[in-house]
């Protein structure tokens, strides 16, 4: 399942035996505690230009080698917008206005890391791709490849919920 959280096996308020941690809730038995694990906020961007789109390269896990949108998730405080700026400049260091992300549509996403699943809500943005040079995060990111759009194969893409942004963006254009 899921939902099922394995390893957290103690209460973080009073260190009580936790049995269960399901579906983004956890209930202390002796403290009454009852955490929430809610969706976390994730931008993606699709960056065109002309009549081909960027693609990064996962260089970590999950789906490290498998291609992804410029994008991450979003800081506490922060506009959906000015993470997809703030990612794009870590990823790629390119400075985008925050004007120019046109919001296009959302997607839930399971993603898990280092054996905790989190349930995400991707946000997907559109952007015209600026006249600058790319400078790769490399931690992150293999490699950028730009792909025109009838060349695009969707099995590619690491993420289902990335795979049916575009899709859709792919089908907007038609």
């Amino acid at each position: 399942n899921f939902y099922m959280i394995k390893s957290f096996k103690f209460c973080p308020n009073c260190g009580h035996s936790i049995s269960e941690f399901n579906f983004r809730r956890m209930a202390c038995p002796n403290c009454d505690l009852v955490y929430y694990q809610n969706v976390a906020a994730a931008v993606a961007v699709i960056l065109r230009k002309d009549d081909k789109l960027l693609f990064t390269v996962r260089n970590k896990e999950p789906q490290k080698g498998k291609l992804d949108l410029a994008g991450g998730f979003t800081d506490p405080d922060e506009s959906a917008e000015r993470t997809c700026q703030r990612e794009i400049e870590e990823e790629l260091g390119i400075t985008i206005p925050i004007e120019n992300f046109t919001y296009f549509l959302s997607k839930p996403n399971n993603y898990e890391y280092k054996g905790i699943p989190y349930k995400t809500c991707d946000l997907a943005f559109i952007a015209d791709f600026p006249d600058e040079e790319i400078v790769l995060e490399k931690e992150e990111i293999a490699a950028v490849k730009w792909i025109a759009l009838e060349d695009i194969k969707l099995e590619e893409i690491g993420f289902d919920s990335l795979r049916s942004v575009v899709d859709n963006y792919l089908k907007s254009l038609k």
